[in-house]
């Protein structure tokens, strides 16, 4: 391959300046003169050197991503199609329960690609790894690029750049692109028959309630339109500042200019809430300005509230403007809720960095000499990122259970096998 051929030029290039360049003695004559050197075409070849070296680290850099990027291509494109093709077929029968049509398949798929994407990138990561440094390290490009000065972390430093960004990538999936193609899947499900249970693509929610600790308001609505933000036959109880109870009854309420606007309303007063309703407001429309909820951090409430009920697990299913919407409404929460959600909050921070920890528990595995540890390599290194996932759910149950700072119980694989990537790396030859 010629990108071969001129690596292993620049090499021994590079190796050649390193070896011919050797310390000059200095001689100083009986003149009052200052010293001068006795080869004056030595710094000559020196400054060519160091632009060799700049251009084989330049040429290194590139042949590097290039040798980990194409087979990384190869396993994602794979890995992405067999788990589409599967999970279709799995799915194949609710398909059809809910009648979609052939290019609602065909959009489902695409729908479901991003959150797939984000399960398999540490996986493949990990596979392209292996799979190029078993073939540096087999064909002796590794030794050769150690000869010559490189230390395996200047070396692997390519790969340390591609798991930070492929990191950065798998947070903005999370963030951005995986809550849509969830809402779109979602919505394909439901576009003909609906299921008891959609909580997730409905539209109409039916007496819900939620609190708002932070301004001391209670809401109760008949029925809830999400994609509009409109209310109906809304209650909402309050306390203002001289410690009364005031109640807001209406026919109906929406969001106008970003104030909530209530038709048909009515304000009671009470004195406790034992007290009989005194009614004090009678008004066709009423805006209430201090009314400072939000429809997102209503919608935040209504999906944090489902994920609770249905007690679900998993550490990417809450993005984090939901956490912060409903955390604004519930600043004081209880320690079980707090714990619960904490840990989602960190979990979501620190599952993309998957990838970085995949590159440290790679590297001294796949960059090990000697062709009789390859498969054992390639072996330690997939039981360690098992392992990995094992420890990264169960942490996550011990920190939502409240048995773990949520902090610690989301960041402790990171810990556990970054650290120990780092004290392999530092053992190999």
């Amino acid at each position: 391959m010629g990108g071969t051929r001129t690596l292993d030029q620049c090499l021994k290039r590079a190796l050649l300046y390193r070896l011919s360049y050797q310390p000059i003695e200095v001689v100083q004559d009986n003149s009052p003169a200052p010293q001068r050197k006795i080869f004056p075409g030595v710094n000559s070849i020196g400054r060519r050197a160091a632009r060799c070296l700049s251009c084989r680290v330049r040429l290194l850099d590139r042949y590097l991503f290039r040798e980990l990027l194409t087979p990384l291509a190869y396993c994602l494109g794979a890995l992405v199609l067999l788990g589409d093709c599967f999970s279709l077929f799995s799915e194949l029968e609710k398909l059809q329960e809910r009648q979609l049509h052939f290019f609602d398949v065909l959009a489902y798929s695409v729908a479901i690609t991003p959150e797939f994407l984000v399960l398999v990138m540490p996986i493949t990561l990990l596979l392209a790894l292996l799979y190029t440094l078993t073939n540096l390290s087999r064909s002796n490009e590794l030794t050769a690029m150690r000869a010559a000065g490189l230390s395996l972390g200047r070396i692997c430093a390519p790969f340390f750049l591609t798991g930070c960004l492929l990191s950065v990538a798998v947070f903005g999936l999370n963030e951005l692109v995986v809550p849509l193609s969830v809402e779109w899947k979602n919505n394909i499900l439901t576009r003909y028959v609906e299921k008891a249970g959609d909580v997730d693509s409905k539209n109409e929610f039916r007496n819900f309630g939620f609190t708002n600790a932070r301004g001391h308001r209670t809401w109760f609505i008949s029925k809830y339109l999400v994609a509009t933000a409109e209310m109906f036959k809304p209650k909402v109880k309050w306390q203002p500042p001289d410690h009364s109870i005031q109640q807001l009854w209406a026919d109906r309420a929406g969001r106008t200019n970003g104030v909530w606007t209530f038709y048909n309303a009515e304000i009671f007063s009470q004195a406790d809430d034992n007290a009989p309703l005194v009614p004090t407001l009678l008004t066709n429309v009423l805006a209430m300005p201090d009314f400072d909820e939000t429809p997102r951090q209503i919608r935040s409430e209504i999906k944090i509230s489902s994920y609770q009920n249905l007690k679900k697990n998993r550490s990417s299913d809450i993005p984090l403007a939901d956490v912060f919407a409903y955390l604004r409404l519930h600043p004081k929460l209880p320690p079980k809720d707090s714990g619960w959600l904490f840990t989602k909050f960190h979990g979501r921070i620190a599952v993309p960095w998957t990838c970085l920890v995949v590159v440290l528990i790679a590297i001294p595995f796949g960059a090990s000499t000697g062709r009789r540890n390859l498969f054992v390599g390639v072996a330690g290194s997939i039981f360690l990122c098992f392992g990995y996932f094992v420890v990264q759910q169960v942490g996550l149950a011990l920190g939502s259970g409240g048995h773990l700072t949520p902090w610690l119980a989301a960041w402790l694989p990171n810990l556990i096998f970054g650290a120990l990537g780092l004290v392999l790396m530092s053992r190999v030859r």
